[in-house]
């Protein structure tokens, strides 16, 4: 996944248990970055799908994933106190996309996009409808992207 994210211009910030924070730092084009932070998604998916394959044949258990695409402002910087200091991005945008991400199992999807995500991308995308989340206080309308023809 580390690799997809770097191919793509974004930058893995940290691994948290066994979740990873990436980001894509938006310029002056949306769609171009939206794009690029889907492709690798669609990367990371194809490399989850070859390592679950070879660990069937070695029967050992698959590896279950959800991922989340959101676009949205950040705080970012250094967090912490004198003696433990963290490089992170904060905010509202981050506490969506994890909240969206929490609902990858139920919707049996394994990757999420925001309607924020749809619309700034330009994204070709089914609407799975609006979902309640968890400290988020409007329903949000969450997509799955279409598969390509």
């Amino acid at each position: 996944m580390c690799d997809a994210v770097a191919k793509e211009g974004g930058e893995v910030l940290k691994f948290i248990g066994d979740a990873m924070l990436a980001i894509f730092p938006v310029g002056a084009d949306a769609v171009t970055t939206c794009r690029a932070a889907l492709s690798a998604a669609e990367q990371a998916q194809e490399a989850l799908a070859q390592e679950n394959a070879r660990r069937e044949r070695a029967s050992l258990p698959r590896i279950d994933y959800g991922l989340a695409l959101h676009l949205g402002d950040v705080m970012y910087g250094n967090i912490g106190s004198d003696t433990r200091l963290d490089f992170t991005v904060i905010g509202p945008a981050v506490n969506l996309t994890a909240r969206i991400e929490s609902m990858c199992r139920q919707l049996g999807r394994q990757l999420l996009l925001s309607a924020d995500f749809v619309a700034a991308g330009r994204i070709a995308a089914q609407s799975l409808g609006a979902h309640a989340l968890k400290g988020v206080g409007a329903d949000q309308e969450i997509f799955a992207p279409t598969p390509p023809t």
